[in-house]
């Protein structure tokens, strides 16, 4: 919806009603898609007339039937564009929705006071606030769509539009009138602003469009509008919107894919039938990928299996699959326990646990298993691609696929290049990640990659916070209502303390510096048999049968004993400078990858903690978030940590020349 796509529609909607030729007309789109949404880079720009809300009325008030022919998306500012047309067509294959709330808006051309009065109250409030796209056939459930086609949308909307002609149909208007305010509509507004209360937690966007939305109840259409207006702008303007505008393009800019050619993927194999396997077998099956999942033992294959079987049914059951889709995906998914069974892989993912050895004796199997040109990924979360990919005779194949648990679920997947990776390889990858759906970030080789090399550092400020006098429940508190969803304990409690202990284990073995005083409570819990959740207790207590978080007397215990042992001195700590340290320690980290070229940018550090560890999307990533505060401001405090608390917390050189030049972090 860029400032000439809205001049040329208020242009041709007033040469058709000029043209006494013409009895009607179809808004259509050329290409791929109809309109997808407003163009976010003029948001930071001068507006240009014409506005949207001046081609809506134009629209609007067409004295001749306007029939919408929808294909592709119709989303945000596009399906207020439809939904001023009098009537809508779609093919069976269109989405449509208002994603405004996940850039921290409102609709803003007549969303919120159109559909409350075209599909209902609740219809509204579940598309608008969960800025969800839904199906054509959803939309024409919800009474927003008239008419599903199959085949060219334009020649049956120009068909349906000569249809109204012959039957003398003029313009099917929004409703004027307000809808009314009842108690049942209170109570429904009511209800909706407590769940989001939890669910889009420190979100301003989602309550503001519950505001808009109520305007209909009240207020006649035109008058409605000037408010949701006023509402719009106000959360253009927001830091929250800013933040989430640059996780968008910053999404958008790490997904980007360079020229040249790449491999094609017509069959898969993924090696390892557990938690991790079965989920990337699924995200292949997804996108009509073949997959075979291999094991070594019947038992664990068939147990793979049956859990890839068990989530598809479950989503069917739960209407977010049909039952033909549900059947082809599980039919999709074959087992081996046959070492030729990749000779047809186009690409093998590794899956197995955390073991060097492991993994160079899987890869060798493969290299001689797999076609040439097949790829050879691995899944591992840290360990070194370029050792793995020297065990092969063809390291140019080889590539790192970090998926994130549950793989199923989880968008990002960190894309990890080798020294040798062919460009065509890394190209295929990142294409690869865009069919299954996935935002892929492309890392180099190092000790956890971006996202679990940042993490360490996080999790290890947070203990050291531990032993200098904060509570695990007032850091974890502290870190929710920064926006996290849990703190970094109860993640710790949650995936199971052993899991920590292994990884720390394994770099110890490989000769990873790490600050011996920030693991020694996590490392002494696991010895003493807390494992968190899974055992009852962590560095919570937790009742049989309930997973919320108690204070641990003996996790209090311990930590006042080893900060004594250490000899450090333990104090009151207050909420902000556990969030300074535990963000700032990201920001260096961040900043450090940059540096080294780990990363591209940081923008894609933000994609990465944005999609794969829950950074409130709302703050934009930790990048960004130092950006607003300011860089200046973050040195600064920065150098009165690593007075008092040495050189971990020396700025890194990158950090100060962007600081100095007054350049920002994000980009």
């Amino acid at each position: 919806l860029s400032q000439g796509v809205r001049q040329g529609m208020i242009e041709a909607v007033a040469a058709r009603g000029r043209d006494d030729a013409v009895a009607a007309a179809v808004v259509a789109c050329r290409g791929d898609t109809f309109i997808a949404g407003g163009d976010i880079a003029e948001f930071d720009r001068p507006a240009q007339p014409p506005h949207l809300p001046e081609v809506i009325a134009c629209l609007a008030v067409c004295d001749k039937p306007l029939t919408a022919a929808i294909h592709g998306n119709a989303l945000g500012g596009g399906l207020e564009v439809a939904l001023a047309c009098h009537y809508r067509v779609a093919l069976s294959d269109a989405r449509v929705g208002f994603p405004e709330v996940k850039l921290g808006l409102i609709p803003g051309a007549g969303g919120t006071q159109r559909l409350p009065r075209m599909a209902g109250l609740r219809s509204a409030l579940e598309l608008i606030t969960s800025g969800r796209r839904i199906s054509a056939s959803e939309a024409q459930a919800m009474g927003i769509v008239d008419r599903l086609y199959e085949g060219d949308v334009l020649e049956h909307a120009n068909a349906y539009a000569r249809a109204l002609i012959e039957q003398g149909s003029g313009p099917c208007r929004t409703p004027e009138p307000p809808l009314g305010e009842t108690p049942e509509a209170e109570a429904l507004l009511e209800d909706y602003r407590r769940r989001l209360a939890r669910r889009a937690r420190g979100q301003i966007a989602p309550q503001a469009a519950i505001d808009a939305i109520a305007l209909a109840l009240r207020l006649p259409l035109t008058e409605g509008m000037k408010k949701e207006r006023a509402i719009f702008l106000e959360c253009r303007e927001s830091e929250q919107s800013r933040a989430m505008r640059h996780a968008f393009l910053a999404e958008r800019a790490a997904s980007r894919l360079p020229d040249g050619e790449s491999r094609a993927i017509r069959a898969a194999a993924v090696i390892g039938a557990g938690t991790m396997g079965t989920g990337i077998a699924m995200c292949l099956a997804n996108a009509d990928i073949p997959v075979t999942l291999m094991e070594t033992g019947e038992k664990n294959l068939q147990r793979g299996l049956a859990v890839i079987r068990e989530r598809y049914e479950g989503m069917a059951q739960k209407g977010r699959l049909s039952e033909e889709d549900c059947r082809r995906r599980i039919g999709l998914v074959r087992g081996s326990l046959d070492e030729g069974a990749p000779k047809e892989a186009d690409l093998a993912i590794e899956a197995v646990f955390e073991d060097m050895a492991l993994k160079k004796e899987i890869f060798g199997w493969l290299d001689r298993a797999c076609p040439p040109g097949a790829i050879l990924a691995t899944n591992t979360s840290s360990l070194d691609i370029d050792e793995i990919a020297a065990s092969v005779s063809r390291p140019r194949d080889v590539l790192g696929m970090h998926f994130f648990s549950p793989a199923h679920v989880m968008r990002l997947l960190e894309i990890v290049r080798g020294a040798h990776t062919a460009p065509e390889v890394l190209l295929t990858a990142m294409k690869l990640a865009r069919r299954i759906g996935k935002v892929g970030v492309v890392a180099g080789v190092c000790d956890g990659f971006i996202g679990n090399r940042m993490l360490h550092q996080y999790v290890y400020e947070a203990n050291r916070l531990l032993l200098e006098g904060a509570t695990p429940d007032r850091i974890d508190g502290a870190m929710r209502d920064f926006g996290f969803a849990m703190g970094p304990f109860q993640v710790g409690d949650l995936a199971g303390l052993d899991v920590g202990y292994g990884i720390r284990k394994e770099r110890r073995r490989r000769g990873v510096r790490i600050d011996p005083a920030a693991c020694l409570v996590p490392d002494r819990l696991v010895e003493m048999g807390r494992l968190g959740q899974k055992t009852g207790g962590g560095y919570y207590r937790y009742a049989p049968g309930d997973r919320s978080p108690h204070p641990a007397p003996e996790t209090e215990t311990l930590i006042a004993q080893v900060a004594g042992g250490l000899g450090v001195r333990r104090r009151e700590i207050d909420v902000g400078e556990i969030v300074r340290r535990c963000i700032y320690m990201l920001v260096n980290e961040g900043a450090r990858i940059v540096q080294e070229g780990i990363a591209r940018n940081g923008g894609d550090i933000d994609v990465v903690w944005l999609h794969g560890y829950g950074f409130p999307a709302w703050r934009g990533g930790p990048m960004y978030y130092a950006d607003r505060i300011g860089l200046s401001r973050v040195l600064e405090e920065m150098h009165e940590l690593e007075a008092r608390h040495g050189d971990r917390w020396r700025p890194t050189s990158l950090l100060e020349e962007r600081a100095r030049r007054g350049e920002a972090l994000s980009e």
